[in-house]
């Protein structure tokens, strides 16, 4: 088809505008230097053709005239003697020049508001290296800066890097709003899709020390949505890859609501990439707490980057046995050991022989306090214990609501808890996809009584009519299976507290037990003074923030997380002392638990259960020859194969 040279001229010039600014500067810049040089042209024609137009006897100074009043036409006033004739080109020129200046005008102003504007979305290249990269935004994300900034606090200049669809000035006033101190941290927000390449590479992607991706929606977010997350999820975990050449060698966590979607992450077999189910660590987490009072407490300590912490670490071991390793460092506790043959290994054989590739997995203050002396610190002879041991009993169980994380408990009970146990669920007109859940609950767990009932938590002579007394756990959870805010979800919960109280404050039991997603209603919480609490976003984000500086932490988490693994537990000192109160040191105390193959990593002093200024009684890692008084109520809190 034959196009009109016309149209081609307006198609070619269409094309060259549409490239941005520089095309616009140019296109001015081209009709600037036309214009003049028309100009000039015609005024040297009419001085030619009238010698007597000629007032200025040099041309030159016609050049020049005729340059300001283009560039400013206030300077049409130059020509005031010039010749009625000669005044044409002065009036073309001025007449150009307020044209071109309007239109320079204009396009430096939407230049500059285009600049402004990209400097608001944080559209610039960032030019940090060995950053922590956060790949989308979610309620927890200011938590895990939290966390980071504590772990970096040993650093002079660290930076934290947020590349995510939300707007910039949203992020940033979040963040100076609930971290108005970001210490030797430096957090730098900027919006964009995680999952395009050229964005990564803007936010230096290949250079970053670790990445994490966050999930896009809510836990009680409807399926759909949570699919499409994990879709998303996938495309930057492949995005990042590809900002590397096709391969990964950065530590990379990312959120994963389905199974299915973390066996395609599975597919990339790549060590450094963490598909994590947070929320199915909390509810193995919520079946032990429910087991074993003030581990909510404890793991908030190991977790955090905040008190002690898990660290691997290796030395010149000079075959020293595992069972006498601990006393051979004056600060931290030895969990286990790792090695590429075997992997990790907790709590191994006391008569191990520690070889040269060993590692160790070691509970401590901080890395630079972890120092192995060939020579033992602390001699302490072997000990016994009283050899009582807890009988598994019949649980009577009430949930309060449903979160997904009740299906993981019911899930983990089976392997925990007695036949015959009852399992109430209490939901306020539950809908389908809950009875059926139920249902399909039920018929898997037979050996389980599980029961659904229709009545509203929130409602006290509802409440009272179900007699939360008779149960032996009541687990508070989500008043609604739709999206709603962690506030929301929180305030029922409180209430609900505070109901349960007023039914049962004369009466051992329940153990009540709660679920808190916003970790800034803690204070809220200590209030109702509820016996267990586990705040789900907090200890989700401490995990992930974990998992970001040490991958290897994940093999822990898999093995204490699991029935079938080493766990930890809090237990009654009555179960390794004859008599009280027991006055002797921490290492003695951890030498008598390792008589029952277990590894002491604390007390929990049982006057201060209660009390949330002295960490609710909890206390780990303590100096191993510091003296210690045991009284019959206060527990240790150790590593051990069961809760018995």
């Amino acid at each position: 088809m034959a196009y009109r040279f016309r149209d081609r001229i307006n198609y070619r010039f269409e094309r060259f505008i549409s490239k941005g600014g520089a095309s616009i500067f140019k296109s001015l810049l081209i009709v600037f230097i036309l214009g003049f040089l028309f100009i000039i042209g015609l005024r040297y024609l009419l001085l030619i053709c009238f010698p007597d137009l000629d007032y200025t006897d040099n041309f030159f100074k016609d050049i020049w005239i005729t340059f300001l009043q283009m560039t400013d036409p206030g300077n049409m006033n130059q020509d005031n003697d010039a010749p009625l004739g000669l005044r044409i080109t002065t009036i073309i020129a001025g007449f150009l020049g307020v044209i071109i200046l309007s239109m320079l005008i204009a396009f430096i102003t939407t230049s500059l508001e285009s600049l402004l504007y990209d400097f608001r979305k944080g559209r610039g290249k960032v030019l940090e290296e060995d950053h922590t990269l956060i790949l989308g935004w979610n309620e927890r994300v200011v938590d895990i800066i939290r966390e980071l900034i504590i772990a970096n606090e040993s650093e002079k200049k660290a930076s934290i890097v947020i590349l995510a669809m939300e707007d910039k000035e949203h992020m940033d006033d979040t963040i100076a709003k609930r971290l108005p101190d970001t210490l030797t941290t430096e957090v730098i927000t900027t919006g964009g899709d995680p999952s395009i390449i050229n964005e990564l590479e803007r936010v230096n992607a290949p250079q970053a020390k670790s990445i994490l991706i966050l999930s896009n929606c809510s836990e009680n977010a409807v399926l759909e949505d949570k699919i499409e997350s994990d879709v998303q999820s996938i495309k930057s975990i492949m995005a990042v890859r590809a900002s590397q050449g096709g391969s990964n060698g950065i530590p990379l966590v990312a959120e994963i609501f389905t199974e299915e979607k973390r066996e395609i992450i599975r597919y990339f077999d790549d060590d450094n990439i963490i598909a994590l189910d947070s929320w199915e660590i909390m509810g193995k987490l919520m079946m032990q707490t429910s087991l074993s009072s003030g581990l909510q407490i404890v793991y908030s300590e190991i977790l955090s980057f905040d008190g002690c912490e898990i660290y691997f670490y290796e030395a010149d071991w000079d075959g020293v046995l595992f069972g006498n390793i601990a006393y051979h460092f004056r600060d931290g506790i030895p969990l286990g050991i790792f090695n590429e043959k075997d992997g990790l290994v907790l709590r191994p054989e006391a008569n191990y022989v520690m070889q040269e590739d060993d590692q160790i997995l070691i509970l401590a203050e901080d890395d630079s306090t972890i120092d192995f002396e060939k020579q033992a610190i602390h001699s302490i002879e072997d000990k016994t214990v009283s050899g009582e041991r807890l009988v598994q009993t019949q649980k009577n169980i009430l949930i309060l609501g449903w979160h997904s994380v009740a299906k993981i408990f019911i899930t983990e009970a089976n392997d925990y808890l007695k036949e015959d146990t009852s399992i109430d669920i209490v939901f306020n007109q539950p809908p389908k996809e809950l009875r059926d859940i139920v249902k399909e609950l039920s018929d898997e767990f037979d050996n389980f009584r599980i029961n659904l009932i229709d009545a509203n938590p929130l409602m006290s002579d509802e409440l009272q009519k179900i007699d939360p007394a008779q149960y032996d756990n009541v687990i508070v959870l989500s008043q609604s299976m739709e999206d709603h805010t962690a506030d929301k979800i929180d305030s029922d919960t409180l209430i609900i507290l505070l109901l349960l109280r007023k039914l049962t404050e004369n009466v051992d039991n329940p153990r009540i037990i709660t679920q808190v997603l916003n970790s800034e209603n803690q204070e809220l919480i200590n209030q109702t003074k509820v016996d267990e609490f586990i705040i789900s976003n907090k200890l989700i984000t401490m995990i992930l923030s974990q998992l970001s500086e040490e991958p290897l932490i994940k093999l822990f988490y898999d093995d204490i997380f699991s029935e079938d693994g080493s766990e930890i537990y809090v237990k009654p000192a009555y179960l390794y002392f004859d008599s009280f109160p027991q006055t002797l040191s921490f290492a003695e105390i951890m030498k008598t638990a390792n008589a029952r193959d277990e590894i002491c990593l604390g007390i929990r002093d049982g006057d201060e259960i209660k009390n949330s200024s002295n960490n609710f009684g909890v206390k780990l890692n303590l100096d191993k020859g510091a003296a210690v008084t045991l009284r019959k109520n206060d527990f240790l809190v150790v590593l051990s194969e069961d809760e018995l």
